[in-house]
């Protein structure tokens, strides 16, 4: 068996609870690190350069994907957001599960790539609970709600194309569920070609 670590990537529509899972599934296992993303969208209150997002400058991530350092990268509403490739290469090779919050299209790129991945879709209980999450968030203005809720309708569709899909109604059964299946993809069996 190898002791490389696993790359999990977790997407899900804008208010669907996908950073507190993502920090819920951390504290359940030391092995696992959370992939910091990169973006050129400001911070929000509370928000820490390096640990919640890497804050670059449009002609710096440019420069980035010039480069070749982004795992994958998007742009979501008039923003960029980007995966380094660095550290996440570093955790894989020392044994460590990298826990990886991003949007449907980041998760396409991954799915291309070079780096084998579980997906995980984490769902709403539905877009009215969504509006209702975004809402509450009150970081974002109504017209900005009302073009997240329009996107989260196009994310909810590529749902088939991830290994699993969770609903987040209640967020312990949620995290329960998630977490089963990050354990039991370390039980998986890597078929080799050609084997019946």
């Amino acid at each position: 068996m190898s002791k490389r670590g696993r790359l999990f990537v977790l997407s899900a529509p804008s208010g669907s609870g996908k950073t507190t899972m993502l920090w819920a599934l951390l504290s359940k296992d030391r092995n696992r690190v959370r992939s910091v993303s990169a973006t050129t969208r400001p911070p929000r209150a509370g928000e820490r350069n390096g640990k919640d997002y890497i804050f670059l400058s449009q002609a710096q991530f440019r420069r980035g994907i010039a480069q070749g350092k982004f795992l994958e990268y998007a742009r979501v509403l008039r923003n960029w957001y980007g995966t380094p490739k660095g550290p996440i290469e570093k955790a894989l090779k020392a044994g460590k599960d990298v826990l990886l919050g991003i949007d449907i299209q980041g998760a396409r790129q991954i799915r291309r790539g070079h780096l084998p991945a579980t997906t995980v879709f984490l769902l709403p209980p539905s877009l009215k609970v969504l509006r209702q999450r975004l809402l509450r968030r009150a970081t974002e203005t109504p017209a900005q709600i009302r073009e997240r809720l329009r996107l989260a309708r196009k994310e909810l569709k590529e749902v088939e194309k991830y290994d699993y899909a969770v609903v987040n109604d209640r967020l312990p059964e949620a995290v329960a569920a998630v977490e089963a299946i990050l354990r039991a993809e370390h039980h998986r069996v890597e078929k080799k070609r050609g084997n019946s």
